[in-house]
Parts: C-alpha cells; sequence; structure tokens
C-alpha cells in the first residue's frame, strides 16, 4: 500500500505506541486522524508531526456512540477513509481476583468493544481497497499467567478481524491483524518490567513495534506477529498446548512472586 494522501484514523494515539505510529505515518507522507482522549497531547503530537496542517486531532473522551458518529461524519463530500488503525489498548497485570468489576470490564471495552463498533461506525466510509488494522497482542493466541483478561481480550479481537477479512472479502475492504509482543512503554508496572526481565521474554520500543505496524500494513498481511520465537511458541500452543501447560507450571511461582507486588502497587 502507498501511504502518501491516505487518509489513516488512528486510536490511541496519544500512547508511546501512538505516538511513534503516527510519526512513522505522517513521515510517509500520510493526513493522519489523531484519535484518543487528551486534546492537549493529541495536539502536541501534531505539532511534532511532518506537516503538521495536513493532520487532524479528534478527541474521544469517552468514545460514546454519539462521539463516534461525529468521527464517522467527517468522512463524506468526497472525503473517504483509506486505512482504520485500531491501536488503543490497555491491560492489567494481576490474578483474576485481584482485579475489579471496573479492571475487567475496561479491559473489555478497550480492547474489544470500542475496537468493534468504531468499525462498525466508519465501515461504509472505505475508499476502494480500504484496510482495517487490529492492533492485538501475541498473548491473543498465548495464553499466560496474570494476565487472564487481557489474553482473552485479545483472542477476541484477533478472531473478529479473522472473521471480519472474510465477511469483508469481496467487497475489496482489507482486514489485517498484527500482533507485537511485550513493548516498553511508560504504561508498564515495575512489575511488569522485573516479570519480563526475569523470564527473559524479549521486548520492542514503540518505535519497533510502529515498524512492524507500519510493514504489516504496507504489505498488506492478513495475520503477522512480532518475534520469531513468539511465532513458534504461538504454533506449539496450537499443535501441543501441553507443553506449554508444563513451562509454564514451572515458572509459576517466579510469576506469582510478581503478581503480588504488582498488587502492592494498587
Amino acid at each position: 500500500m502507498e501511504l502518501r494522501n491516505k487518509n489513516i484514523v488512528l486510536t490511541g494515539a496519544n500512547g508511546g505506541i501512538g505516538q511513534a505510529l503516527a510519526l512513522r505515518l505522517a513521515a510517509a507522507g500520510a493526513c493522519v486522524w489523531l484519535v484518543g482522549r487528551s486534546y492537549s497531547k493529541l495536539e502536541n503530537l501534531r505539532l511534532r508531526m511532518p506537516h503538521p496542517e495536513r493532520h487532524t486531532v479528534f478527541v474521544l473522551f469517552d468514545y460514546s456512540d454519539e462521539e463516534i458518529l461525529l468521527l464517522s461524519g467527517c468522512f463524506q463530500a468526497g472525503r473517504c477513509l483509506d486505512v482504520l488503525i485500531n491501536n488503543a489498548g490497555t491491560s492489567r497485570f494481576a490474578r483474576l481476583e485481584d482485579q475489579s468489576f471496573a479492571d475487567i470490564r475496561q479491559q473489555i471495552r478497550v480492547n474489544v468493544e470500542i475496537p468493534m463498533i468504531l468499525t462498525r461506525a466508519l465501515i461504509h466510509k472505505f475508499s476502494a481497497g480500504g484496510t482495517i488494522l487490529n492492533v492485538g497482542s501475541v498473548l491473543g493466541e498465548l495464553g499466560h499467567p496474570g494476565y487472564s483478561v487481557y489474553c482473552a481480550s485479545k483472542a477476541s479481537l484477533y478472531r473478529f478481524s479473522e472473521a471480519l477479512g472474510r465477511e469483508l472479502a469481496s467487497r475489496k475492504i482489507n482486514v489485517l491483524y498484527a500482533a507485537p509482543r511485550f513493548t516498553r512503554t511508560r504504561l508498564n508496572s515495575a512489575a511488569v518490567n522485573a516479570i519480563n526481565t526475569a523470564l527473559g521474554n524479549q521486548s520492542d520500543s514503540p518505535e519497533e513495534v510502529a515498524r512492524f505496524i507500519t510493514d504489516t500494513l504496507l504489505r498488506g498481511d492478513r495475520r503477522t506477529r512480532m518475534g520469531i520465537m513468539e511465532r513458534f511458541l504461538v504454533l506449539i500452543n496450537v499443535l501441543f498446548p501441553g507443553l506449554i501447560d508444563r513451562a509454564l507450571l514451572k515458572k509459576l511461582p517466579l510469576i506469582s512472586r510478581f503478581l503480588q507486588s504488582d498488587a502492592s502497587e494498587k
């Protein structure tokens, strides 16, 4: 896909990955619609992007139906949407029993409900050959202790992407799914950073993840996962899930120690 002059809606634009991705898309000549909850952060980002006059800040405070429909209404009278990137996401590293009802609902809403509703609102706004790119996670295909709700939400997004891609195939709208692995962002708690180090989990900078997502978009890959080892583990989890069960069971005492640490920070 050629990105120059393409209208791209990017959710979660004020986050670490979102900011890096917005800068990369702008450098490629795209016109980026920066969607998030903080006007000041989004405006600051817009002013740092190449040709800031080409980009638009659109604040969705609550991602309410009314706000989403206002965004949808921007694409009419000859202005078509070329790409929607559902990048906004949230997670909670904790046992299920230590998560509040609000914690659970928030992850499901941000990671599943909002991408589905936003996609539905914009489905008739795409140009010919338009693209929907959903940013998931390797944990959507590899259940990990401490991330039960997050894993479930990203698994849902993965299957949504797969089913929608098949549904829209005859309309020439591409649906892509990009799954990063652990990412080093300011949203990570100290326990999350510590457990990744202790377990030897590979993690990437927001800039590296932004490059991975952009490459997925440029190539039009339907399903991509970041990391050779992560792709291997996903395959093993499909073919021989008992091997992953036993490997994680051995690591559970270590994981539990950091889960307790995370709970103490809340």
